[in-house]
């Protein structure tokens, strides 16, 4: 059986993924492959999570699961005093969120292929990451798990800017994607409804 830290970790990987396969939450997760699909089979076992072998298929909770991630959140949260702290980065999240998406709407029109409109849409991006950056980091502060989000970001953001600009807001690396993780990751921590 796998320990309940790579469990926990890959519990909590399907709430901000989705449906997705062992390969995405073994690199979600930064578990190897192997422990990361030994920590699906435990959850399967246990019925929260469950596997859809279709061709878009994957790895998902099962309400089971997103209770047990709830409660999993919210004990982690409080034990580490970090709710005031996480709140706090919440706020702040939010003052961004809205001009990620314009962002992210900006890059859309911009395409296909105007180097110059994407060289500025880009610079807005790296402007708006200076300002994400404190944020990312208070996360990671006040909870460790939070740390993934910050070096993603930043990653994601070179590789556009390097070309490579399926890393805005397409490839599963994204930024945007990132963003909207750390988006849900936030809201199920702090047990916001998304709706």
């Amino acid at each position: 059986m796998a320990s309940p830290e790579p469990t926990a970790a890959v519990l909590s990987a399907l709430r901000y993924t989705g449906s997705a396969s062992a390969r995405t939450v073994a690199a979600v997760t930064g578990l190897d492959p192997g422990e990361a699909e030994s920590a699906l089979i435990d959850l399967a076992v246990d019925g929260l999570v469950l596997r859809d072998p279709g061709p878009f298929g994957g790895w998902a909770q099962t309400p089971a699961g997103r209770g047990a991630d709830d409660r999993a959140r919210s004990a982690e949260l409080d034990a580490a005093g970090a709710r005031p702290a996480v709140t706090a980065a919440y706020g702040r999240f939010l003052d961004l969120n809205p001009e990620l998406l314009d962002l992210c709407s900006a890059w859309q029109l911009s395409r296909p292929g105007d180097p110059a409109a994407d060289a500025r849409v880009l610079d807005l991006f790296a402007g708006f990451d200076r300002r994400a950056a404190p944020v990312c980091d208070a996360l990671a502060a006040a909870l460790p798990r939070f740390g993934r989000y910050r070096p993603g970001l930043a990653r994601a953001l070179e590789l556009a800017r390097a070309g490579r600009t399926e890393y805005v807001a397409d490839d599963p690396a994204s930024y945007h994607t990132y963003w909207f993780q750390l988006h849900e990751d936030l809201l199920a921590t702090l047990g916001i409804p998304r709706w």
